[in-house]
């Protein structure tokens, strides 16, 4: 949904709309060829033998990773370090996502999807440790004599942005790390947010097991409302660290008022589910700075509460043809807020643990206290209403008139920052 159907629908209201600069879009194959060509460390042909056998770990659905070029490229290398395409194994890395289907996995990788498996986080070794919790990886990443990986370093609620070592250790890795680094007290340490990579204790913790797993080589790129903006590969710390450079400059806009209501459109493929779609809410509200009007706090018997009708509202336009989502995952998300009977008792009950998955129940929750979050047009309103959400057919049912209302075209690709 563009902002100008979102202006048509609003006609009463006094609507702003913000865009971040954007980037300038490059060529995919381009650039990625020019990143592993030039990388971070020695080139992957230099750090493979003729006999290795090769894991690439990639990215599932919900991401838009051009896996099928990042891999033709990565292909050409190693054939140049003289690795035969049948000593090469891919591993779809899905962490506790559903399985891709043959026709999404022949959609994303094209040539090459005759070589993939879905991974199974439940079929996994441990391979070493990181503060006393297992590292477990998939079977064909552990016994690989090289691991390399694609990725998309985007804006990510915890890990500041995605990519680098993130791709092989929770997305081919097993269930400890993903219930350590997602866990309620690593969610609340100082640096854990959307946007910071520099002094992020989850994003270091998802690194150091990435150098656990021996994840030799990454190949990851960028991207903005324009497409890619970039790509970096080479040794995992140095490529998130060059591509979230180039997000942050490309994403970030300044957001210095108050709304009553802010429209954050989920782009695709993170509107198939309410998992996903949720995302837009988090990085809305509990980024660097939070456009809506406050809520109002009210205290009783039992201590503080909010009544979220006295804040902003965040407003979410979404199909969700998978209603909450189908892995594991997302099941665990929705039967968490479906269970629950209001916000602030689900999150004081969450903040003593809960199963890996159902973080994103734990962070919507966090939202949910403070705001109303209403998803408009999805083909499954029952499912939000049963995730303590609010579904509307449009988004002019979801805002009062007269509000004053933020649009955020791509809220997945947007930071909205507070003035330097």
């Amino acid at each position: 949904m563009d902002a100008a159907a979102i202006r048509d629908e609003l006609p009463d209201c006094e609507v702003t709309v913000v865009e971040p600069p954007g980037g300038t879009p490059v060529d995919p194959r381009g650039a990625a060829e020019a990143a592993v060509a030039d990388p971070n460390g020695p080139r992957l042909r230099d750090r493979v033998g003729p006999d290795d056998d090769v894991a690439i770990v990639v990215t599932d659905v919900t991401r838009a990773t051009p896996d099928d070029v990042l891999l033709d490229v990565l292909f050409d290398e190693l054939r140049d370090g003289g690795v035969d395409r049948e000593q090469v194994s891919i591993v779809l890395g899905l962490g506790l996502h559903r399985p891709m289907t043959d026709a999404e996995i022949a959609d994303a990788l094209g040539d090459h999807a005759d070589l993939a498996a879905n991974h199974d986080a439940e079929a996994t070794v441990t391979v070493g440790t990181v503060d006393g919790c297992p590292v477990e990886l998939n079977p064909t990443v552990a016994d690989a004599d090289t691991v390399v990986s694609t990725g998309m370093v985007e804006p990510h609620q915890y890990a500041g942005f995605s990519g680098g070592a993130k791709t092989v250790v929770i997305g081919a890795g097993g269930e400890p790390l993903i219930r350590y680094t997602h866990g309620p007290e690593m969610l609340a340490r100082e640096g854990v947010r959307l946007g910071r990579v520099e002094g992020n204790p989850f994003r270091e913790t998802v690194d150091r097991a990435g150098d656990v797993a021996d994840l030799d080589f990454c190949c990851n790129v960028t991207h903005g409302s324009s497409g890619v903006l970039g790509a970096s590969a080479g040794d995992h710390r140095a490529v998130v660290r060059d591509l979230a450079a180039t997000a942050r400059e490309a994403l970030s806009v300044p957001a210095t008022e108050k709304y009553d209501a802010v429209v954050a459109v989920v782009p695709s493929p993170k509107d198939a589910n309410l998992y996903q779609a949720t995302r837009a809410a988090t990085y809305v509200v509990l980024g660097d700075r939070n456009p809506l009007r406050e809520a109002r706090r009210t205290s009783n018997a039992t201590g503080e509460r909010t009544d979220p009708g006295a804040g902003g509202r965040v407003v979410l336009p979404a199909a969700l043809p998978e209603g909450a989502g189908e892995g594991t995952g997302e099941r665990r998300f929705y039967r968490r807020l479906a269970e629950a009977t209001d916000a602030e008792s689900l999150s004081r009950e969450m903040r003593t643990g809960y199963e890996p998955g159902a973080q994103r129940a734990f962070v919507v929750a966090r939202v949910l206290r403070d705001h109303d979050v209403v998803v408009a047009g999805s083909e499954s309103p029952d499912v939000v209403e049963d995730c303590l959400m609010t579904a509307t057919d449009s988004v002019g049912e979801a805002v009062d008139p007269g509000s004053d209302v933020l649009v955020v075209p791509d809220a997945l690709n947007t930071l909205l920052v507070g003035e330097e």
